[in-house]
This record gives structure tokens, sequence and C-alpha cells, in this order.
């Protein structure tokens, strides 16, 4: 029996947020989700204000404030003046972030490739399928997301 739309997109909805758990019960620990996520919208927004990284968040100011200075202090992110207006404070990803995000990403991949590699050929040529579509639903939040901050919507998933 085929499933109907509905039915299928709550199953696929299952399996991805079960992939977020295993991606997250098995990511690194040596930074907080929130601070691993908000080096994550730098690494693909670039420099944003710290009121627009709390609303991505869904954090307060003072929380992000808190969180950006530890970023700093861990070399990983700087605030630095609006070119445009020199009144606002942005924060950006420094080399070294922007080195940990890459790091990160790519052990995330490994973990998932070995897994990948343990799937029948057609399974994982079925997974292959699908990346345009899971690169499209990234593509969505991000929009949503920078809606959200009413910012301009990020550029295209990164590698």
């Amino acid at each position: 029996m085929e499933r109907s739309r509905e039915e299928s997109r709550d199953a696929i909805g299952e399996a991805l947020y079960g992939l977020v758990i295993l991606a997250v019960r098995n990511g690194p620990r040596e930074i907080s989700l929130t601070a691993a996520s908000t080096l994550s919208t730098l690494d693909r927004t670039g420099a944003r204000r710290l009121t627009d990284l709390a609303m991505i968040q869904g954090v307060t100011q003072p929380s992000m404030s808190v969180l950006v200075t530890g970023l700093e202090q861990a070399g990983l992110a700087q605030r630095r003046p609006d070119p445009s207006d020199k009144r606002v404070v942005l924060v950006a990803l420094t080399a070294a972030g922007s080195d940990y995000m890459l790091a990160r990403r790519r052990a995330g991949a490994r973990a998932f490739g070995d897994l990948i590699d343990k799937l029948p050929d057609d399974e994982a040529a079925n997974l292959a399928a699908a990346v345009p579509a899971m690169n499209r639903l990234r593509e969505l939040d991000s929009d949503r997301r920078a809606a959200a901050a009413d910012r301009p919507p990020a550029p295209g998933p990164t590698a």
C-alpha cells in the first residue's frame, strides 16, 4: 500500500530527527549546542548583529552576549564594527572559527559516511538521490531563520 504525502512526510521527518539526535549524541562536546549553532550560523551567513544571533538562536540578547564573549575568548569569533554603521557591532567567525566548523562538519560527515558504508548499495544510492532534497531543506530553514531575523537569506548550503 502506498503512503500518503502526509504519512511520507511524517516518516521522513521522524527519520531525519533521529539522525539529528544521532549527530548531536556523537558530536564533539567542547562547546555547547547553542555555541555550535551560533558558529554554524556565522559560517553560513557571515557576520551578524548580536541581536540577530540572539533571535535566530532563540535566546536573550544578554545570553548571546555572554556566549559570544566565550567564543571570543576561545578565539572562534570576534566582534567588529559594521562598515555601514559604525555604531553597530557585528560578530564574525575568526579563521580559527572557520577551521573549527570545517573540522566539525568533516568529523560529522565521516561518522555518517562510516554508517553509510554499512548499507547495501541500493540503500546508499537512495540516500545519494535524496541529497539535493536534503540540501533544499537546509536552504528553506536558512531562509526561515533569516526572515525571523529580518535579514537577507543566506547563500546556499556549505559542504
